[in-house]
């Protein structure tokens, strides 16, 4: 067991899984031994899901010393009530077991942490952007917008590390998933179930994943044409966004971004249609980043600048 100044605990609740891991404040990298992940049946009771997150937090502390511990700090879905750790899940077919509890008592609780041990809670996609700002590869850059692409499309904005959540630079809720766009919204075109939707109805055939439809691009022509289809609208979307925000650079994340390769092109190629000339790169930090950006909450300089934008989330 080794001794750190101030050890906090990042964690990345998934939709079917949680990860943990202990994080140095001081040199701002994960410690090694300590990260942990458990499979999680959403759709459990409410025990058995609170059981299931409590193992893989407490397999974490078990490798660090306590009375160093700064906090835990969680990247959490929504929705969710950030500012006051209850869960609000409703109509997102996971985690419905959980609404209104308090989820920093139940957790303590299991955990035999003091009750004033602080628990800290953020939307996962803002974690991400948190951590890509403070140790990852925007980290040079004031304004940028995050973009986790997966089951969901998630997305921040960051201006000097700091969430943007309201103004007239950033969509409400400094988020982009609800926007309306052609006869839906956002999230039905830029969410892996876009992918499997089309593929389906240009093929007939049902695709578990984007991964599954990358790999035919060389026998399958449509497939080519959706991916294109998918960057181009993506630039096309983000473009007045971007121009708002005077975002600098786009740092994204997410199970989607495994097939850049094959969108990336029409997205800058539509960006540029708008005369935009944003950096656009992919996250190095990937599962880490969750992880990352709930551990940075318990950075007490940080989370004085970000504890007030919780209640706009």
């Amino acid at each position: 067991m080794t001794n750190y100044s101030k050890i906090a605990l990042g964690v990345d609740i998934g939709g079917s899984h949680i990860c943990s891991a202990a994080v140095d404040l001081s040199t701002h990298l994960i410690i090694p031994g300590t990260a942990r992940e458990e499979k999680i049946n959403n759709k459990d009771g409410a025990d058995e899901i609170l059981e299931g997150w409590s193992k893989a937090l407490m397999g974490t502390l078990s490798e660090i010393d306590k009375t160093r511990l700064a906090g835990i700090g969680f990247a959490m879905p929504g929705p969710f009530d950030y500012a006051n750790g209850i869960a609000l899940f409703e109509r997102v077919e996971k985690y419905d077991s959980l609404y209104g509890i308090n989820i920093s008592e139940q957790l303590k609780k299991r955990l035999h942490l003091e009750a004033e041990t602080p628990f800290r809670y953020i939307n996962d996609a803002t974690s991400f952007a948190i951590a890509e700002a403070w140790v990852g590869k925007a980290g040079n850059y004031d304004k940028m917008i995050a973009l986790t692409l997966g089951t969901g499309f998630g997305s921040a904005f960051v201006d000097r590390g700091i969430p943007v959540t309201e103004g007239d630079s950033v969509p409400q809720m400094g988020c982009v998933w609800h926007i309306p766009f052609k006869e839906g919204i956002a999230d039905d075109y830029f969410s892996t179930r876009w992918f499997i939707r089309n593929y389906f109805e240009k093929t007939g055939k049902v695709a578990s994943g984007v991964k599954e439809i990358a790999d035919v691009i060389d026998r399958e022509h449509v497939a080519l044409k959706l991916f294109e289809e998918y960057g181009s609208n993506m630039g096309h979307f983000l473009a007045p966004w971007i121009k708002k925000f005077d975002a600098k650079v786009i740092v994204m994340g997410g199970n989607v971004t495994g097939a850049f390769n094959l969108f990336g092109e029409f997205l800058l190629k539509a960006l540029a249609d708008h005369d935009l000339k944003v950096q656009v790169l992919l996250s190095d930090l990937k599962e880490d980043a969750a992880i990352m950006g709930g551990a940075r909450l318990l950075v007490e300089d940080y989370w004085i600048h970000v504890k007030d934008l919780l209640k706009k989330m």
